[in-house]
């Protein structure tokens, strides 16, 4: 009996993966309004997320990174070193991100901002990835950053980001 409803629920379980469909996640019109708090930490630490997200992330302004980023910068992703200089020589060098001078207001699909204590996190989709098993189609995920702020500064970052693939070497 316990053979069949185990095989069973595996059967239902693949037939669901074969033709799981993810909705497209949809954020909020004005995703600025969603970094906003009545607790005076809670906004602070939100509104620098605010920061960190329109200028330095949206408009590649890392020039300004010491401002919203503490020297020490722990970072949990896999792609970018710790520390300021770390991250900023990643987005700058490694990604090559182009500045944008005229940031204007934030841009994306914000979902939610999320603060508690010393930690703020940001609520994003849709994300549109490649499927692994249907090559050339599509699915839609969401994504999340949150970071842990010490005087209204990030000094740690996580995300659900995996080693990125090196870029092939150029033909010789």
């Amino acid at each position: 009996m316990k053979t069949r409803i185990v095989l069973g629920l595996v059967s239902l379980f693949a037939a669901g993966v074969a033709f799981a469909q993810s909705e497209p996640v949809v954020g909020v019109k004005d995703p600025e309004s969603l970094f906003k708090s009545s607790d005076a930490k809670l906004n602070r630490n939100k509104q620098a997320a605010l920061h960190i997200q329109r200028e330095i992330l949206q408009c590649g302004q890392w020039d300004k990174a010491s401002e919203w980023l503490t020297d020490a910068y722990h970072q949990h992703n896999p792609n970018a070193a710790s520390g300021l200089k770390g991250v900023v020589y990643f987005f700058t060098q490694v990604l090559k991100v182009k500045r944008i001078d005229d940031c204007g207001p934030l841009k994306g699909n914000f979902v939610g901002v999320f603060a508690e204590g010393d930690y703020v996190t940001v609520l994003t989709g849709t994300r549109e990835m490649d499927d692994p098993n249907n090559p050339g189609k599509k699915y839609n995920t969401s994504w999340f950053d949150t970071w842990r702020f010490v005087d209204g500064k990030a000094d740690e970052h996580w995300d659900p980001a995996t080693i990125t693939p090196r870029p092939a070497a150029a033909p010789k």
